[in-house]
C-alpha cells in the first residue's frame, strides 16, 4: 500500500511540473546559417595590394589601404585573420580594428559584420567592379592591459594579421598579395620576405597571404645586423645604441648555433632565416616562431650582461628550431587552409616540447649557454613539473589544449591546474628517449637520429610536412625496435604522479636539492623571480609580490595566494635575502618564519613553521667518466 501511495505522489508531482511548464513560454533555436565561403584550393583571380602606414609611433596606430581584386559581382567576404600559427589559438586581435570604409569605383559600400563569425565582413560587389578598397585603422596597444605594446618610440613590430583582410573561400597559400609599408625616417626594418627600399617605404616581394603572415617585420632606429652563416643573419634592434654592443665572442656563440642546428637537422628549410631581436624594455616581450624569421624580444642587457647568467639566451636556440620543428614538420590537425578554420593541438608535445628539447641541447651546443647551466635549468623544469599536484588528475595530453581554454592569460594555482606543461615536460619525456635509444643501442643511437630522420629531407623546402601520431612511433622504430607506442602512451596520455626523471637517471645524472642556488636561479632573481617554491612553496617577484603557490605546500596552508604581497620578514622589510636567512634560521626549529602579508588594504601575520632549509635543484653527475647526457649536450 505504501509503495502504491509513492508511486501515486511521483507520478502527481510529474504531472504538476509537467502542467508547470506547459504554463511557460519554450522558445525553438533559430536556425544558424553560415555564409561564409569555406575555402577552395584553387587560385584567387588577382593579386591584392597591400599599403600600410607605420609612421604614428606616438599614437601607436597602423594606417591600411587594401586594394582587393573582385572574382564576380555579388556577396563578397573579407575576413581578418582569428586562428594565428604558433599561437595554438583564435587570437587575432578583432577588437583593435577600427573606421573600416570599403569602397568601390570611389562609392562607399556598407558591410555587415557576421552575426556568428565576428572577423568575418559581408559586402556586396556592383556589377561591373574590378577591385574594392578597404581601408582602416589598427589601433595596437598603447598600455599593457590592452595587450602587447608593437610600437615604442625607438622600434615597432608589423604582424600582417593585425593590418590585412583576405577573401573568404580561397586557400591562404594560393591568394596573391604584395604589401608596401612606409616606416619612421631614419629607421631601418627587417623581415624574412625580402624587399626593395625607397626613402621611408619598404615594397614586400609578392607572395601568398600564407606566406606574408608568415614573414613579420622587426623596424626601429638603432638596429645591427651579424651575419651567422650564409643563409642565417641576426638583426638586432635596440632602445639605445648601447644595447648593440654586442663582443666578437658573443656572436661567435650564436654562429655556433646556426652551425650546430644544421650539423643536427641535416637540412635548411629556408632559403634565408632572419632573426628578429629587439633588446627592449619599452616594446612587448615576444618568442613567436615563423619559417623563415622569429619574433625575439629580451629585456636590456641581452650582451651588456652576458657574464650575470644565461638570462633569456634560450629564446634563440628555441625559436631556431622551429624552422624545422613546427614550421617544416607539423601535426597534421594543426595545419589548416585559411586563419578562419580552427587549428587542433594534439601534436603540441612534439611541435613544441621538442622544440623545447632541442633548444636546451642546441643552447650548450653552441656555447650560448654552458652545460652545467643547461643542466641546472633541466633540473629546475623536472623540479617543477614534478611538484605540481595538479598531475594527480590531468594527464599531460589535456595541456594542449591551454592555449585555447585560458589564452595564456595568468592563472591562480597553476601547480594544481596545470599549464601548457606540453612544453617542458615534452622536454623530459624527449630527454627520456634518448636514454633510452642509447640504453636499447648500446650507445649506439640517439636523438639526434630521430632528428635527422624526421627533419632532415628536403634541404631548402620551406613548405609545410605533416604528421600523426603513427608518424612519430615509425620514425623510432626504425632507429631502434622498440614498443614506442606504449612508451609514449605512459608519459603523454596518462595520469602520472611524477615527472620523467629516467631521461637524467639513465643518462648518467640525479636531480638533488642544495641550499645553493644555480646561476640560473640567481640570474633570474636579478630579474625580480625569488624562487622559494621547493621550501616555503612560493615565488615571489619584485616589491614583494607573491607570483605562485604550491598546492598544499607550506605557504598554502597559510593562506597565501598570488594576490599576496609580502611586506616583512620577522620584523624586518622583505627582501629575497632576508627571507633566505629566516628559512636557514628555523632549520632547527627554533625560530618559525613570521610573515607580515598585505591583500588588498588587508594586513595580516603567517607564521611557518618550516624547517627544511633552503631548497633549489640542481643536476649532478652520477660516477665518473662521459654519459650519456654528456653526449647529448656535447658540440658536434
Amino acid at each position: 500500500m505504501r509503495r502504491r501511495l509513492a508511486f501515486a505522489a511521483i507520478l502527481l508531482a510529474s504531472s504538476a511540473a509537467a502542467l508547470a511548464q506547459q504554463g511557460n513560454s519554450m522558445p525553438q533555436p533559430l536556425p544558424f546559417e553560415d555564409t561564409i565561403p569555406a575555402p577552395r584550393d584553387v587560385d584567387y583571380p588577382g593579386v591584392i595590394r597591400l599599403d600600410v602606414d607605420a609612421t604614428d609611433i606616438d599614437r601607436a596606430i597602423f594606417r591600411v589601404k587594401e586594394t582587393v581584386p573582385v572574382a564576380q559581382a555579388g556577396r563578397m567576404t573579407l575576413l581578418m585573420p582569428e586562428w594565428l600559427p604558433g599561437n595554438h589559438a583564435p587570437r587575432g586581435q578583432i577588437e583593435k580594428l577600427a573606421g573600416l570604409v570599403i569602397r568601390a569605383n570611389g562609392k562607399v559600400l556598407p558591410w555587415k559584420r557576421d552575426p556568428a563569425d565576428v572577423y568575418a565582413f559581408h559586402f556586396d560587389v556592383p556589377a561591373g567592379v574590378k577591385s574594392v578598397e578597404a581601408s582602416f585603422e589598427f589601433l595596437s596597444a598603447t598600455k599593457a592591459d590592452q595587450g602587447r605594446i608593437m610600437v615604442a618610440p625607438n622600434m615597432l613590430n608589423v604582424q600582417w594579421e593585425a593590418v590585412s583582410l583576405y577573401p573568404a573561400g580561397y586557400y591562404t597559400r594560393r591568394i596573391p598579395i604584395q604589401a608596401n609599408v612606409k616606416y619612421p625616417a631614419g629607421w631601418t626594418a627587417a623581415s624574412g620576405l625580402p624587399s626593395t627600399r625607397k626613402g621611408q617605404t619598404y615594397a614586400y616581394q609578392q607572395t601568398s597571404y600564407e606566406t606574408l603572415q608568415d614573414s613579420p617585420v622587426f623596424a626601429g632606429r638603432y638596429y645591427r645586423e651579424f651575419k651567422l652563416s650564409d643563409r642565417v643573419d641576426l638583426n638586432v634592434f635596440a632602445d639605445k645604441p648601447e644595447e648593440l654592443a654586442a663582443t666578437p665572442e658573443q656572436i661567435a656563440a650564436h654562429q655556433r648555433l646556426a652551425e650546430q642546428a644544421v650539423k643536427l637537422f641535416g637540412a635548411q628549410h629556408y632559403d634565408h632565416y632572419e632573426f628578429l631581436f629587439a633588446i627592449t624594455d619599452q616594446m612587448g616581450g615576444i618568442g613567436l616562431e615563423h619559417h623563415r624569421s622569429s619574433e625575439n624580444g629580451v629585456p636590456s642587457g641581452y650582451f651588456t650582461k652576458w657574464n650575470d647568467g644565461p638570462g633569456r639566451r634560450n629564446l634563440l636556440p628555441h625559436e631556431f628550431t622551429h624552422s624545422w620543428d613546427g614550421k617544416f614538420r607539423r601535426g597534421a590537425d594543426l595545419w589548416t587552409p585559411d586563419f578562419k578554420t580552427p587549428m587542433r593541438n594534439s601534436m603540441l608535445w612534439v611541435y613544441e616540447g621538442q622544440t623545447q628539447f632541442w633548444g636546451y641541447v642546441l643552447q650548450a651546443r653552441s656555447g650560448l649557454v654552458s652545460k652545467q647551466d643547461t643542466l641546472d635549468m633541466m633540473a629546475s623544469i623536472w623540479a617543477s613539473l614534478d611538484n605540481r599536484p595538479g598531475r594527480d588528475w590531468r594527464p599531460m595530453i589535456d595541456t594542449t589544449n591551454d592555449p585555447i581554454i585560458s589564452a595564456r592569460r595568468p592563472k591562480g594555482w597553476v601547480s594544481y591546474q596545470r599549464s601548457e606543461d606540453y612544453y617542458n615536460e615534452g622536454l623530459l619525456i624527449w630527454l627520456d628517449a634518448d636514454a633510452k635509444l642509447r640504453e636499447l643501442s648500446g650507445g649506439k643511437k640517439s636523438m639526434d637520429d630521430f632528428a635527422r630522420a624526421f627533419f632532415g629531407m628536403r634541404d631548402g623546402d620551406w613548405g609545410v610536412l605533416t604528421y600523426n601520431l603513427d608518424d612519430v612511433v615509425k620514425t623510432l622504430e626504425g632507429i631502434q625496435p622498440y614498443d614506442w607506442r606504449t612508451f609514449l602512451d605512459e608519459r603523454v596520455y596518462q595520469v602520472n604522479k611524477r615527472a620523467p626523471l629516467a631521461g637524467f637517471e639513465k643518462n648518467g645524472y640525479r636531480i638533488v636539492y642544495t641550499e645553493d642556488q644555480s646561476p640560473y636561479l640567481k640570474s633570474a632573481e636579478r630579474e625580480g623571480t625569488a624562487d622559494f617554491f621547493y621550501s616555503l612553496g612560493l615565488t615571489i617577484g619584485k616589491e614583494g609580490a607573491v607570483t605562485a603557490v604550491r598546492w598544499d605546500g607550506p605557504a598554502f596552508e597559510q593562506r597565501i595566494d598570488v594576490a599576496t604581497q609580502v611586506v616583512s620578514v620577522n620584523g624586518a622589510a622583505y627582501t629575497p635575502d632576508v627571507l633566505k636567512a629566516a628559512i636557514t634560521a628555523n632549520k632547527g626549529g627554533q625560530a618559525p618564519i613570521k610573515l607580515l602579508l598585505k591583500h588588498d588594504d588587508r594586513y595580516r601575520e603567517a607564521v611557518i613553521d618550516y624547517r627544511g632549509g633552503l631548497r633549489y635543484p640542481r643536476a649532478q653527475k652520477i660516477g665518473t667518466g662521459e654519459s650519456g647526457l654528456d653526449r647529448l649536450l656535447s658540440a658536434k
